[in-house]
């Protein structure tokens, strides 16, 4: 989907990381949610409630999902699911361009 329509958008941007990783809310009329944003090169962690499908539009980074002990590749067009109430961490190598769906 390269497009949504009829959604709520949150002016106020989420940022984290001093600015490293910035986002916007996406809100669709069945109550689920998304955030549209960027993640600046960087090492980062993160926390989960929800569980996350990771949709990278563009870049290159590695991921380390809970539980795993190697860094896997993800580069523009790939994925990645994150299980509900976990962390996990990222070293994002190129500007990437990310939309996050959250799994209730």
């Amino acid at each position: 989907m390269s497009e949504f329509r009829n959604v709520t958008i949150i002016k106020k941007a989420n940022v984290y990381f001093n600015g490293g990783v910035t986002s916007r809310s996406v809100i669709f009329p069945d109550g689920s949610k998304k955030t549209l944003g960027i993640m600046q090169p960087g090492e980062y962690e993160f926390s989960t409630a929800d569980a996350e499908i990771m949709e990278i539009l563009s870049g290159e980074m590695a991921v380390l999902l809970p539980g795993g002990n190697e860094w896997n590749k993800v580069t523009g067009g790939e994925s990645f699911t994150v299980p509900a109430n976990s962390k996990f961490s990222l070293k994002v190598k190129t500007l990437s361009d990310y939309c996050c769906s959250f799994v209730k």
